[in-house]
Order: structure tokens, then sequence, then C-alpha cells
């Protein structure tokens, strides 16, 4: 690494004109070429400087040739004469390989190279004190199935997308546990802590309860609770015909050519400002780059669930007819606006999966020469007051900024009191925390308590009695630190007056501690249990959270409940024996079993199945749910080899059964026959290599056969469906 000299430039003048955005807010250009080139995130420091990621060798041609050059920086950029548009730029960091996100956590800077993620501290603009957090943070494969995102929560977590570990440092030491797999790229929070991802063709996903809450029992797999699409809605509406992969398939494009539902989308962002309309408030953006657009959605919180619906039929928050513009990241600002990072590029789909169809089009369109482009764009109201992004969170301002309308500075406020802690500052916060009458407040202060080692079971015990349903559960969530018997009796009578609120979301977080506490008194607290099973028999969502706290006890309370009397508890004794039947097999949620696979590395099959597969099927072969199916088990992998080239040749298109269970996914998986990089040797050893992994009857193809299936096409002429490979093999 090395710091480049620092940059200034001729603020580039951009029109806008072909930009259509919601009535009510105005979009301004906050930076562009050649101040920056191919950005794919930001971050804003404490002054209100905004740090861009750039990945150059992307996609930089449509072969996708040079992309392991060390070309992607980190930099730093100003406005250094105050008019609102950048017109500095300072590298940070350069000779990066595909940099892909970056945080500003205590003090420093987090940020991704893969496969490693870093952390440095910053003097005087230029980094020092290099630490590697995880060195197998990303491992080798396709950037677009690569971690990405780095958020710190509101719980002093850092979670990603396209991962299953967040982090944290405690003591100057880093902390990296199993969390839900999540999204694809970009990740988000609303103000309670909850998080939001999404996928390619799922424009929105999110986890009903807060983080880890039905992980707990390493042995049971949640499917109430998290990863869970939150609109069925995927239509989009952009103002031009757009090149996107599988335009050729029926469905893909209307009659007009225009994109009819998401191919592409990533990076959904909860509104958290200040600055926007009231009805804004807590809204999801989301990039849609394939269709030049982003889509607003609106969250509807339910106590034990959350759901979203598109703002409008018939038009977007934000399209546009620049064919370049290619929003991938969108972040909260210290101004209370909303920034866009547009990679302004021409190509964005992958050479791995790139159709003929895609690269005919692109060539014919000369889409395949818009690089060396990037903008950073500001959506702002039109009657808010912005001011100047140098907005210093000074150390006597922070406790009140706690309080900040705008969650940009709630949040840094919080992690700044935990980075320098002040002794006389634990008395005010209690203070907060207890304050009905600061809700945005309550929560941030009662996390910097958590964050300074200043809570205690007795004061968490009187914040449970809190008017804030929000921070009540919170306390409930902290209040397991300090299970012991010493605390039971008060912790039971605490639940017991919680329980008489009859508040949704209340009783949703006692159900997920129950079994937590049931560990030390399992004579107090299977009658409660049993209470909450009984008025809630068709509520699957809080027995799954019953369930998750009660590792190692199902067994005890199915005898204490006697459920083979009582069919109200079907679905939860079918769970629990399910979850007991993982535990004898020693098959845990795949979270937990590791961070990679015992592989054959000595063969190109394993690196390329690592490059290619490995990030939708999972390193494991376990699939990925919601995206693609297991390969463990799989009659695609243990059958015919002929079938199995023909899917990686051509593709298939869902819907697919496999080992019994059928799988209905909105994508295909595509095919590798329009990677010219693939030989026939490489499709080889591939089957070679997954046939021994995930099966137990390895096979080999010949490469004579590989060229032959080269040249049989499914009817439509693009990926094979189930029952035409069925017909073939």
């Amino acid at each position: 690494m090395n710091l480049a000299c620092s940059l200034s430039y001729q603020e580039t003048e951009v029109s806008l004109d072909d930009y259509k955005l919601e009535s009510g807010f105005q979009l301004d250009l906050i930076a562009a070429e050649p101040l920056l080139v191919a950005p794919v995130t930001m971050s804003f420091d404490d002054t209100g400087r905004i740090w861009v990621v750039e990945m150059p060798s992307y996609m930089s041609n449509l072969e996708g040739k040079g992309e392991e050059k060390l070309t992607g920086k980190i930099k730093i950029l100003q406005d250094l004469d105050d008019d609102g548009s950048m017109d500095h730029a300072k590298v940070f960091l350069d000779s990066l390989y595909l940099p892909r996100a970056l945080a500003h956590v205590y003090g420093g800077l987090l940020y991704a190279e893969p496969p490693y993620l870093y952390f440095v501290d910053i003097e005087n603009d230029s980094p020092t004190n290099r630490v590697i957090v995880d060195s197998l943070y990303a491992a080798e494969g396709n950037p677009e199935h690569q971690p990405n995102g780095l958020m710190m929560n509101v719980d002093n977590w850092i979670y990603n997308t396209k991962s299953n570990f967040r982090y944290r440092r405690i003591d100057d030491v880093w902390k990296k546990e199993p969390t839900t797999f999540r999204g694809q790229w970009g990740i988000s929070n609303d103000n309670f802590g909850r998080l939001y991802y999404n996928d390619n063709s799922t424009q929105l996903i999110g986890d009903y309860v807060l983080p880890n809450r039905f992980i707990r029992n390493e042995n049971l797999i949640p499917k109430y609770g998290v990863h869970k699409r939150l609109t069925n809605d995927q239509r989009v509406y952009p103002m031009q015909p757009t090149l996107v992969n599988r335009g050729y398939v029926d469905g893909v494009l209307d009659a007009d050519s225009l994109l009819v539902n998401v191919t592409a989308s990533c990076s959904p962002l909860v509104y958290r400002g200040a600055t926007f309309p009231v009805n804004y408030s807590q809204n999801v953006f989301v990039c849609v780059p394939e269709a030049n657009l982003i889509k607003r959605n609106i969250l509807s919180f339910h106590g034990d669930s959350t759901s979203a619906k598109q703002a409008w039929e018939g038009k977007e928050f934000l399209a546009s007819l620049d064919e370049g513009f290619r929003p991938v990241s969108l972040a909260n600002a210290p101004d209370g606006s909303m920034y866009i990072v547009d990679m302004h590029r021409g190509i964005i789909q992958h050479r791995a999966y790139a159709s003929p169809y895609y690269k005919k089009k692109a060539i014919a369109s000369h889409i395949d020469t818009l690089m060396n482009y990037g903008r950073i764009l500001r959506v702002s109201a039109t009657n808010a007051k912005i001011h100047p992004l140098k907005t210093q969170l000074n150390q006597e301002q922070l406790l009140n900024s706690l309080n900040h309308p705008n969650g940009w500075i709630r949040d840094r406020a919080q992690q700044k009191l935990i980075q320098n802690p002040v002794p006389e500052h634990i008395p005010l916060l209690k203070s907060i925390v207890k304050d009905d009458n600061k809700p945005l407040a309550q929560l941030h202060a009662l996390y910097v308590l958590e964050g300074t080692g200043q809570l205690s079971f007795e004061f968490l015990e009187a914040v449970a009695t809190n008017c804030n349903p929000e921070v009540v559960v919170h306390a409930v969530v902290l209040l397991e630190r300090f299970v012991s018997k010493e605390h039971l009796e008060k912790a039971l009578q605490l639940f017991l007056k919680l329980q008489r609120r009859n508040d949704t979301v209340i009783n949703l977080y006692i159900a997920s501690t129950l079994g937590s506490w049931a560990k030390v008194g399992q004579q107090q607290l299977f009658p409660i249990i049993g209470q909450f099973l009984e008025y809630n028999s068709s509520n699957f969502i809080l027995q799954e959270a019953l369930l998750s706290g009660l590792s190692g006890q199902e067994e005890a309370l199915l005898a204490y409940l006697d459920v083979d009397s009582i069919p109200e508890y079907d679905f939860f004794k079918d769970a629990v024996l399910r979850s007991l039947d993982s535990r004898r097999s020693d098959k845990k949620n795949r979270i937990y079993t590791g961070v990679s696979l015992t592989e054959d590395n000595r063969t190109k099959g394993a690196k390329l199945f690592r490059q290619i597969c490995a990030s939708c099927h999972g390193i494991n072969g376990d699939g990925i749910e919601g995206l693609a199916p297991p390969l463990i088990n799989s009659e695609y992998i243990s059958e015919s080899a002929e079938r199995l080239a023909l899917i990686l040749l051509h593709g298939l298109n869902g819907p697919v059964t496999v080992n019994g269970e059928r799988y209905e996914f909105n994508q295909a998986m595509p095919g590798l026959i329009g990677d010219e990089t693939l030989t026939d040797k490489d499709i080889a050893g591939i089957i070679s290599y997954v046939t021994n992994a995930f099966s137990d009857n390895p096979k080999g193809i010949s490469i004579k056969k590989i060229e032959e299936l080269r040249k049989v096409k499914s009817k439509s002429g693009g990926e094979f469906t189930e029952q035409e490979l069925l017909e073939l093999y």
C-alpha cells in the first residue's frame, strides 16, 4: 500500500435531464469522473468527507480480462471550495485487488480486499497499524458472490452480506462469530436493529427479529423468523429497454422490451435521515442497476413480523434514460439526505455468467465501451435545508447527538462514546435509557452502556419495565448475560409482569429468552413455557423463538408437557423432534459447520468450483436457502454425468426437485457456455470434483462428450428445464 499524491480537479459538469425523480425531491451531482472511477460503495468519516471504494478492474471489457489487476483504490473525496460538490481526491489505499467494502469503526477503517478483512488506524489520512481481522473473509471466487456490506448495527456488532459471520472488537481483540447467512450485495438496518438485504431476483429480504435470536440452537434451522421475503412484488418500471442477461427468456421483458421483474437488485437502504417527508422515515430504497432505477418500499411492522409494499405501481422513485446509470450502493448521510453510488459502467454482468445473447446485444449496442466513469449523486427533499457535510461531532455534543433525528448522527455518536468513554457520562446515559420522551436515544444510550461494560442485572431489570416496547425487548435480550439462580426469581416475576402487557413484540422476545433461563430453573420456567405454547399454538414464529433458546432441554420439556395428548403442540413437537434428530446425527445449522471444506486443492475442478459454484451452492455443497439447492445427496450429482454437463454448459431453469424436495426459485442457474475462458477440460474437471466431493458415486466424463453436449440445445435455446433434462438422460 502507499499513499498517492492528492488530486484536485475542475468539477465535472453532468446533465441530469435524463433522470426522473419523485416530485418533492431534487437530484444533485456530488462527484464524477475523473475524480473517481467505477465506485462500488462509500462511507462518511466524522467530518463528513466521503470515502469511496473503486473497482475499475471489474468487467472493464466484455471478456472480463484484467480482473486480477491491482487497480482498486480507496479514496477520500473533499469539497474544498464549499459549493456542495467534491473537487479534491486523496488516495488512501491503492493497488488493491477488487476491494468491495469499508466502514469507519473504532476510530479507524475496516475494509475488505479478498481474501482478507483488514483494519487500519488512520493517522494524518494515512493507514497505519494494519491488522488482519479475518484471513478467510472472502475466499477466491466470483466477485458477484463474495462477502461485502460491513455495517455497524445498534447492537455494536458489524454485519455483512453473502456471509454468515459478524465481527466486533472488544478490548482491542477482534471477535468473529456465526450469524444468519444474509443476502448478496449490501445490507441495512432499521432503528430497532433488524437487518435488511436482498439478492439479484428478490428486491427485499429481511429478518423479523433482532440478529442471532433464532440461531442459538445449533441443530435448529429457523424457517419463520429470519431470511424472509418481505414482498412478493418484484416488478420494475424502467424508462427504457434494458439489456439483461436472460432477456431472451419469455416473460423477462415485456412487448416493449422493458424489464418486468428485478434481475440484479442490490444494496437496500433503510432511510433513517431527518430531511425527507415524515412518511419516508424507515422506507427502504433498493438499487436496480440493470434497469437504471431506484425503488421505494414502505415497511409495515406487525410486532412479530415485517412486510413491505412498493410505494407505487407504474413508476419508480428514481429512473433514468441514461443507460450508464448503475446505482450499486446507497448511504444515509450526515446532512440527512440519501447518497447514491453510481458505478456508471456499461457491463455489470460478470463474465462467468454472461450469456451469448447478452454478449451479442452488448456488442451491437456498444454499451461495452462505456467505462472509466463513476458518479456520486445526492437525493434531498426540495424544501430541506441541507447543511454542509462538515459536521464535526465534538465530545461535548455526543450525548445530545444520541437523540438527533438523523440516524447517521446517532450511530456515529454511539460509536464515539464507546471509543472514548467518560465516567461522568454513565449516570446521564442511564437517565436517557429510562426517558420515554427520547425514544430515538434510548437504544443508543443502552448500547453505549453495553459497549463500555456498564450494564447490570438490576439496571436492565428496571429498564425492562419501560413504556417503550422496543427498549423493553432489548433489555430482555441483554438480561441473558446475567442468567443465574441468584437472579432467577426476579427474572421470573419480570417476565410474568411483562406478559400481562399482552404486547406482541414483547411476548415474542420473552418466548425467545425463557429457554435460556430454564437452564437454571426448569421447574419454574417450564410451566410458563407451557402457557406460552397453549396461548400461541398457531404462532410458529413465537414457537421457533422458544425452540431457539431451549438448546439441550428439548427432551425434558417434551416429557413435562406430555405433548402426545395435546394436538395443539403438533408443530412444536415436530420441530423439537427434528432438532433432536439433527443433534443425534451431528447435523448442525450450516453456519456452525466451519469456514471451509476439506477439498482436493490439487485439481482444477476444485478451484473452479470455489470460483464459480460455491457462491450459490455453498462451499460444503449444502445449498443456500432461496438461492440454490443442495448438491449433497442430489441425484443431479450422483446419477448422469451427461445431464450434469448439460446443466453446467447451458443452465437450469427451475423449478427443480432434489432428493424428494421441490425447489421453486425466482431465477435460473446460468450456463457456462458463454465463458470462453472455460475449456471442455475445465467442465470435466468440475464434474469430476463435485461427483467425488458430494456423492458416493464419483464419475468422469470425456472431453469429446462435453464437446458434443455443447451442441445440444433446449427448446428455448437457453437454460434447460428439469423435464427436458429427464427426457434426455
